[in-house]
């Protein structure tokens, strides 16, 4: 067998290694808040937002994850009770032996060892009869139910309970399921056990001792500098020393110069257990630690303050998650903005650029002022009433209800275009960007056109919109002065000529549509420039088409609102940085 290095004497008796920080705490009031300041880190780290699909998401939830189970599972637990047993977790690869080395170190059948994969679906613990209150309730690994019997299968999340009197006080050994399990579960439960393990008895084979997996977790072990002690199990006798030696160099070139190591050399097994002879250095080994307080506090010592230094390295990248969450949201809501304030230059460049005089609006505005309905309009209120009678007595709408509907289906075609080209270029923009697609799914066709109710809404806005102008025409009528042309001309007529000039500037037109709408918005100028005066038309126009502008900004708001909604969900709050920064130096100044 390949020597190792194990106790050989006894030290003298020394002061507990909690009476010892108990002492500490009262001398040092920031001592004993440093298990007040872990909760705060830990409740930060859980609450973490970390809901865009960004690079580096992944792999800080999963640091989040392992942070909050190390604390609820082991640092909390074993700084509220420093003399506690020293939990001892027997972990390693699949078919590594590790049920068969528990068996062995008790010296019973405790835990099922065989053939089949996995063996070990859920943990087992083995303590001391006395020590047995230690872990029957929730203050190590409070997530797991506890279950007894020295039997059968405790199930997926239970942690089967074995108290005995042969295993010494001090002492618990826990069987965890493979770290490189086919299932998921079983892999992540083995990572959460290790992580509350105050000291790690880590199983390996001659032939798998320099396999990618031990050594990641070896790497772990060494970053948060947990105490640790490694099994090489089933060596060949004839490469005992070579392989021993060769395990030991990659121990020392990965700085686990402390770690300790065990060779068994392949042997049959007695009764389904180790040979006496090979199993005796690790047990009594574990047993010293057990019996020799203060080499089990220095054990506990090492790996309390390992993972507590380890805190701050984790939580910088848990931090730079974050803040690239933040980036990621921050460019996702300027692509949403910059398409719908595009959709707002937009219609405010439709509105004033006569774009909307083409076609049936032109037409109707032709038809408005050629067939005299404008004049007859200005010459007696009898023709106005007669055609609004006819109208009235055949259902035919005058050429004045025509314009009004023209102008109306000209301005919403405008408003849901506009607003379709904005969230389809929302939606192109997002599929781009860093968790933009995965915030998308499901809904991208959805969110690529306007929202089921945008039709009829922007249909109100507008006919709200030309109830306003009607409105303004018949205030601004009101005058002493203007009175008497104001009433001959009618304020749907006026209202009418007011909409129109909204729209006359005639950039958008060309040709004959110049000469056109040019011509017939300056008469309806000149028309209303009589009735109000000059200053009052541009005053007229200006509210309109300011009312029309303010009407448009509600509709895309609301369109926006589907996007702005999906982000918030998920955007980290400005607080979440400097929340967990916060937190990391109070725990720094508590353990000082």
């Amino acid at each position: 067998m390949h020597p190792v290095s194990h106790p050989g004497r006894q030290r003298p008796s020394a002061p507990q290694f909690g009476q010892d920080l108990l002492v500490t705490a009262l001398l040092d009031p920031a001592a004993a808040r440093l298990p007040e300041a872990l909760q705060t880190l830990r409740d930060r780290v859980a609450a973490t937002p970390l809901g865009l699909a960004t690079p580096d998401r992944d792999g800080a939830a999963q640091t989040a994850k392992a942070v909050v189970d190390q604390v609820d599972d082991y640092l909390l637990p074993r700084l509220r009770d420093l003399d506690a047993p020293l939990l001892t977790v027997v972990g390693g690869s699949t078919g590594a032996g590790k049920s068969t080395l528990v068996n062995s170190i008790v010296g019973a059948q405790v835990s099922s060892a065989g053939v089949l994969r996995p063996t070990t679906r859920a943990p087992v613990l083995v303590c001391a009869t006395a020590d047995r209150a230690f872990f029957a309730g929730d203050r190590v690994l409070p997530g797991l139910a506890r279950t007894t019997g020295a039997g059968g299968d405790a199930g997926p999340g239970a942690l089967r309970l074995i108290a005995r009197d042969d295993v010494p006080a001090g002492l618990a050994l826990i069987d965890a399921p493979d770290v490189d399990s086919v299932v998921a579960a079983n892999r992540d439960l083995a990572g959460q056990l290790l992580a509350a393990a105050d000291l790690w008895v880590f199983v390996t084979t001659a032939a798998r001792y320099a396999d990618a997996v031990p050594w990641d977790l070896l790497r772990t072990a060494q970053e948060r500098g947990t105490a640790l002690a490694v099994v090489l199990d089933r060596v060949p006798p004839e490469a005992v020393g070579e392989v021993a030696d060769d395990l030991a160099g990659m121990l020392k070139r990965a700085e686990l110069h402390s770690a300790r190591l065990f060779v068994i050399e392949e042997r049959p097994l007695q009764d389904g257990r180790l040979d006496e002879e090979q199993i005796a250095p690790l047990r009594t080994w574990l047993h010293w630690l057990a019996a020799d307080q203060e080499e089990r506090a220095a054990v506990v010592r090492q790996t309390l303050h390992g993972a507590l230094d380890s805190l701050g390295t984790r939580v910088a990248g848990i931090i730079e998650a974050v803040e690239q969450q933040q980036t990621a949201a921050g460019a996702l809501q300027v692509a949403s903005d910059a398409s719908y304030d595009a959709a707002r230059r937009n219609i405010d460049e439709g509105v004033r650029s006569g774009t909307l005089l083409r076609g049936e609006v032109l037409a109707r505005w032709q038809e408005f002022v050629g067939t005299g309905e404008w004049m007859r309009s200005l010459q007696a209120q009898v023709g106005r009433l007669r055609d609004r009678l006819t109208a009235a007595v055949s259902g035919r709408a005058t050429p004045a209800d025509d314009l009004k509907v023209a102008l109306e289906s000209s301005v919403e075609q405008l408003l849901q275009a506009e607003a379709d080209r904005a969230a389809e270029r929302t939606v192109t923009a997002w599929r781009a960007l860093p968790g933009g697609s995965a915030l998308l799914a499901g809904r991208a066709r959805e969110l690529e056109s306007v929202s089921p109710g945008f039709g009829a809404a922007a249909g109100q806005e507008v006919r709200g919109w030309q109830g306003h102008v009607l409105e303004l025409v018949r205030t601004e009528g009101a005058g002493k002065r203007s009175t008497a042309r104001f009433l001959s001309f009618g304020v749907n007529g006026v209202g009418l000529v007011v909409m129109v000039a909204v729209f006359a500037n005639t950039g958008g037109l060309t040709g004959g549509e110049v000469a056109v709408a040019g011509g017939t918005s300056a008469l309806g100028q000149r028309l209303l420039e009589a009735v109000f005066g000059d200053a009052a038309v541009r005053s007229l126009a200006a509210a309109a088409r300011q009312d029309l502008r303010t009407r448009a900004d509600r509709l895309l708001d609301a369109e926006q609102t589907r996007f702005d909604e999906l982000l918030t969900q998920v955007s980290p709050d400005d607080g979440a940085v400097k929340g967990l920064r916060d937190a990391v130096k109070a725990l720094s100044a508590a353990r000082r």
